[in-house]
């Protein structure tokens, strides 16, 4: 079951998860959790939280007005490959097309380009690398 969700909700699956946890709770918090337009989703299995994504308002460069960036996308182990990740951003595409937003974005790290090109989203970006965490591309999917 797909749930909006409170961001100290989704905080253990982020550390464990992203950050192979080494961090403290607090420290997986992204300065744009709680900005205005900001939602996270959760998908619940067995009565578990099993996979997580966040998305804020946030404008790509050079590709216009009302963009919103997707981040913290995660899916705790026990449930991988069973299309929750894939469900989750699918309802957020569909929330945020009624929403009149003109597309999404997000830094996708390199093992999940396959991920998000079947959601529908497509590379824009070279290869990049974040420090601490490894090589990423841009992506993107027009909404309007």
């Amino acid at each position: 079951m797909i749930k909006f969700i409170e961001v100290e909700n989704l905080l253990p699956i982020r550390n464990s998860v992203l950050r192979e946890g080494k961090l403290t709770l607090d420290e997986c918090r992204f300065p744009t959790d709680k900005i205005e337009g900001a939602f996270h989703l959760g998908y619940y299995a067995d009565d578990q939280l099993a996979c997580i994504v966040s998305f804020h308002p946030q404008n790509y460069s050079g590709f216009g007005e009302s963009g919103y960036q997707l981040r913290g996308m995660a899916t705790t182990e026990n449930y991988r490959g069973q299309g929750m990740g894939n469900q989750l951003v699918n309802f957020a595409l569909t929330y945020l097309r009624g929403q009149k937003i003109n597309y999404v974005w997000c830094n996708a790290r390199k093992k999940a380009v396959p991920f998000y090109h079947n959601t529908g989203f497509e590379i824009v970006s070279p290869e990049f690398e974040v420090p601490g965490i490894g090589p990423h591309y841009v992506m993107y999917v027009k909404l309007r």
